[in-house]
């Protein structure tokens, strides 16, 4: 699993920390987070408990985006079969395992969108369309999408979209500041692939890269209310420095002004249909690899599952946790493994 081992693994000490990633590496599967967590028995559909009669659908179609869409697809078009009347995913890269079968492939750029990316949010959003009050959508959003569900707002176009991303990426924002604007310049993203969906029964399959796991961050939340306006994207660009292009920060100015509507808000009827369940989340990672450590011998402390900020301000810290841990035995006591998890930023 990880490329050269034998070389990185210099001492037993060495193999115990390999061990520790690989093990969050298999547990953060999210093929087996789907086989863990959905279930079909006659026409019963069971996710993450909440359990659904096919019997009431005329159809269940899949739609989806982000590094782990493809993983979901393969596992979900296997427990549906024929159940399922076909879909779309955006991916990074081809899936070997969906060609030929019900689910549309479209590969997208990460993390720059490219024309991959607008032509599959595209098809997405003709399928939401296309679904009514007799339809089950399963909404596969997974961390990624941002960048590979890329359907520009009106007047916008793919440059606009990649130079932003770019801008912001440089600038070292972190990720919600990032996606209120990739929200507001997007077709599909905060909420608006469940408003082209509505009034369908969406269940949100999220497998979460954020810190939070809010359900309007993973993906730039196309199923969830967004909870950010044209003003805070303002916001974030102004804040940070951040120069975009022209026709982006015209549109931006348009929203705040009233002139352009907003993404739909909580309490929206739209989301009357919509529940997002995630799935797989970086505590599963952390609580997979600190087991490892414990079996090893060694004292874990999961400092953290919601790390951010700049890596390098966060490698001095986990440094000078693990000198106080040798010091004083604080916060455990040694031989300890300190884990933690998050999304952490690089200013460029």
């Amino acid at each position: 699993m990880i490329a050269e081992r034998d070389r990185h693994a210099a001492s037993p000490v060495h193999e115990t920390a390999l061990d520790c990633v690989e093990a969050g590496i298999e547990a953060a599967d999210p093929g087996r987070a789907i086989r863990d967590g959905v279930t079909l028995e006659g026409d019963r559909l069971t996710v993450d408990g909440d359990a659904y009669d096919l019997g009431d659908f005329e159809e269940v179609v899949l739609l989806g985006g982000g590094k782990a869409a493809g993983a979901v697809a393969v596992e979900l078009e296997s427990i549906l079969g024929d159940r399922l009347a076909g879909g779309a995913v955006v991916v990074p890269d081809p899936v070997e395992e969906l060609e030929g079968g019900r689910v549309a492939v479209f590969v997208g750029g990460h993390p720059l969108p490219d024309e991959g990316s607008v032509e599959g949010a595209r098809r997405l959003l003709e399928l939401a369309d296309d679904s009514d009050e007799r339809t089950l959508v399963l909404a596969v959003v997974t961390g990624g999408g941002s960048a590979t569900l890329a359907a520009p707002a009106e007047g916008l176009s793919l440059a606009d979209l990649r130079a932003t991303t770019e801008a912001l990426l440089d600038a070292g924002v972190d990720i919600d500041g990032i996606n209120a604007v990739r929200k507001h310049v997007s077709a599909i993203k905060g909420g608006l692939l469940a408003r082209a969906a509505a009034p369908a029964t969406v269940v949100g399959l999220l497998v979460s890269d954020v810190v939070g796991d809010d359900p309007a961050v993973i993906a730039s939340g196309p199923t969830a209310p967004d909870g950010t306006t044209y003003d805070d994207a303002l916001a974030v660009l102004d804040g940070n420095g951040v120069a975009v292009p022209e026709a982006v920060r015209r549109h931006l100015e348009a929203g705040a002004a009233g002139r352009r509507p907003e993404t739909p808000r909580a309490g929206d009827p739209i989301f009357d249909q919509v529940t997002n369940r995630v799935l797989l989340n970086n505590w599963t990672a952390l609580a997979a690899a600190r087991d490892v450590a414990a079996d090893r011998g060694y004292s874990p402390c999961v400092v953290s599952s919601r790390l951010r900020g700049e890596a390098r301000e966060a490698a001095l810290f986990h440094a000078a946790v693990a000198e106080e841990v040798a010091s004083t035995g604080n916060p455990v006591a040694a031989p300890g493994a300190l884990l933690s998890g998050g999304e952490l930023t690089v200013t460029v």
